[in-house]
């Protein structure tokens, strides 16, 4: 017999946020209707609630587990318009007003959190604080002058060049200061902004999985249970749509992005925001008040990224984030977090926000953060609410999930040539050639005949089989063994030790493995 785990639990490791537990509640268990039904409890989907409520919308909210099961728990909370794919990159691809606007929009973003956290009184550890961007020592810093060239021209004025950092044990060299950035505890933001819809009049199911999605007059979503939502409009925001099989999913790319947390004597660290240029790059912040559990402060630094289902080396990761991070911080003390997260690359640095294509006018989606999901789910909150509005927005076309940008030709093909060659494995030998080489607490895939089986050895003992072929486009899912789940290498997809789905594209679990358990 498998386990009652929460369906959506999307690892075994745990955050720094996770000691705030969020707010809970029931399952959906029968129809109901509302204006807008939004899928998913994580910052994109609690944001459009809250909007669209406060706008005087009716809401319902449904998520398959609870409030921040998802990847806004994982965050490390950057609320910034320093953005990953640099200015000189994105004014390459869409142009000195494309840049304006994604400088604009993520400003706009960073003071609508603000602005929500005072307004309704959110206790989150909100705070503004400036960022820098460096290069790696003795590398070229042209990288840094161009940015700051492309920023200013893209609206951020006050930029500005520095020759070093304001920290004295590491000299980091010149960094590139981007003032007015943010940090807040994005579980405790989430638990402010559900307080606010519920009051509002929205409201909230969580452990309610959604089956099916359909626009129309009205749009229907059918959960897992049978109960089903009617509504005008329909927003999915589960991170990558689960409603949209193919399109989007040749525009973006998963990545695993990996944290840990090291205890630093309070004080030995400015409060600022640090980001690196190297691939992979390295990002920092400082976390505080995480309570009695974690006291003091605690130094959260993330990178060694990979393409999600495509490296096993989790350990391998979280070793040279360590090593990185004493190098530079001598004064930190014990890992006492280590944990990784799901960030979505387009192929032309900007996210799609808005209807979905070729689907029904009434369904739209938010995806493609970045590495941004703060200011991200923040702009499609506001983006999405003006479009269901019926309201005009001049970020409507930058981020259109329809956009076809000529200039990322080269990136889509990489990237969709890559996902091809994923398809190889539905050809090779398994991980393993027996069960008995599988440990307890451990998974592989091995062959069966014709097909591949995704086998988990419990710490019991006890084997569970399924199909190791992903259920949204087929390809071999992998062991990940620091989350334990079978991640796809093709378009993200992950799915818990006993096959059921905690992240999309795919909304079903795994199949049963041909005569398997």
């Amino acid at each position: 017999m498998e386990p009652t785990t929460t369906p959506n639990d999307s690892g075994t490791t745990r955050s720094v946020w996770m000691f705030v537990e969020p707010p809970a509640f029931e399952p959906l268990r029968e129809d109901t209707r509302a204006d807008v039904c939004v899928v998913g409890a994580g910052i994109t989907g609690l944001t459009t609630a809250y909007l669209l409520a406060k706008a005087g919308k009716s809401v319902v909210v449904l998520d398959d587990g609870p409030v921040a099961g998802g990847e806004t728990g994982r965050t490390t909370a950057h609320i910034v318009n320093a953005l990953d794919d640099r200015y000189y990159e994105i004014e390459r691809l869409h142009g000195e007003k494309g840049a304006r606007l994604s400088a604009e929009s993520h400003t706009a973003a960073i003071a609508q959190v603000e602005r929500i956290v005072h307004e309704e009184g959110i206790d989150c550890d909100f705070e503004r604080l400036a960022g820098y961007l460096f290069v790696p020592p003795g590398d070229d810093t042209d990288e840094l002058q161009r940015e700051l060239e492309a920023g200013r021209r893209a609206g951020l004025t006050n930029l500005e060049l520095v020759p070093r950092l304001p920290y004295e044990p590491f000299d980091f060299g010149p960094a590139l200061r981007f003032p007015q950035q943010a940090t807040f505890h994005p579980v405790k933001y989430l638990a402010g902004l559900v307080r606010c819809i519920t009051r509002d009049g929205g409201r909230i199911y969580t452990g309610t999985h959604a089956d099916d999605i359909e626009g129309g007059a009205p749009a229907r979503v059918t959960t897992e249970g049978g109960a089903v939502v009617t509504a005008d409009a329909v927003v999915v925001a589960t991170n990558t749509p689960v409603n949209n099989r193919f399109v989007i999913h040749t525009k973006q790319a998963p990545y695993r992005t990996y944290v840990v947390g090291l205890r630093v004597p309070e004080g030995s660290v400015p409060t600022m925001l640090l980001w690196d240029t190297p691939d992979p790059y390295h990002y920092v912040r400082l976390a505080k008040n995480l309570g009695p559990e974690a006291p003091g402060e605690w130094l959260i630094v993330g990178g060694e990224d990979h393409k999600t289902g495509q490296a096993d080396d989790p350990e391998a990761r979280f070793a040279h984030l360590e090593a990185w991070t004493r190098e530079r911080f001598p004064m930190a003390q014990e890992v006492g977090f280590r944990w990784s997260g799901q960030v979505m690359e387009p192929v032309d640095a900007m996210g799609f926000i808005g209807r979905n294509p070729m689907d029904a006018e009434n369904v739209y989606i938010a995806t493609g953060d970045s590495g941004n999901g703060m200011t991200h789910g923040t702009i499609a909150g506001m983006l999405l609410t003006d479009l269901i509005r019926g309201r005009e927005n001049e970020w409507a076309t930058l981020y259109d999930p329809g956009r076809i940008t000529l200039a990322a030709a080269g990136e889509f093909t990489k990237e969709n040539v890559n996902v091809a060659a994923q398809y190889t494995d539905l050809v090779t030998g398994g991980d393993v050639a027996s069960v008995e080489e599988i440990r307890p607490g451990t998974g592989a895939v091995l062959r069966r005949g014709a097909t591949k089986v995704a086998v988990y050895r419990a710490d019991d003992g006890a084997l569970h089989e399924r199909s190791a072929i992903c259920t949204h486009l087929g390809c071999v899912v992998m062991w990940n063994p620091g989350e334990k789940t079978w991640d796809c290498p093709c378009h993200g997809s992950r799915f818990d030790p006993y096959g059921r789905v905690v992240n999309g594209p795919a909304i079903a679990d795994l199949n049963p493995a041909e005569g398997g358990s």
